[in-house]
């Protein structure tokens, strides 16, 4: 379900299939999107450079690494370092928040993801 050249291209990092599967869904109702899903930080940092998608939806807790960690990796590596990325996350504490801003997230969102809210950020961009 990739298109590396497309203008408007996603990569959603995701490792529980409940969530990939209603992506994929809200994607395949969106003509000239194309989603991407890496399952692992190692898997994105693997994607990225060759993908270099247009937004990174990113859960904050993956089983190889957390989603500051990923980050981190991300905004040291020049090639990524403009990427937009949006932390997503379960976790309402006002710290992890700000954490998630700091280390270089547009936007901190909770889950589950609202549908809406997604389809007007993608609109913006």
């Amino acid at each position: 379900m990739s298109s590396p050249t497309a203008a408007r291209h996603v990569l959603y990092v995701e490792d529980d299939r409940i969530n990939i599967v209603l992506m994929e869904e809200v994607f395949r109702l969106m003509p000239g999107w194309t989603l991407d899903v890496a399952e692992t930080g190692a898997q994105a940092m693997e994607m990225l450079p060759r993908v270099m998608p247009s937004l990174v939806l990113m859960d904050m807790n993956l089983p190889d690494m957390n989603g500051l960690e990923l980050m981190a990796l991300v905004r040291a590596d020049a090639r990524l370092a403009q990427l937009r990325c949006i932390a997503l996350s379960a976790d309402v504490m006002d710290d992890q928040r700000q954490r998630a801003r700091a280390a270089g997230f547009q936007d901190y969102w909770l889950k589950p993801i609202d549908v809406r809210q997604l389809r007007a950020a993608l609109e913006r961009l």
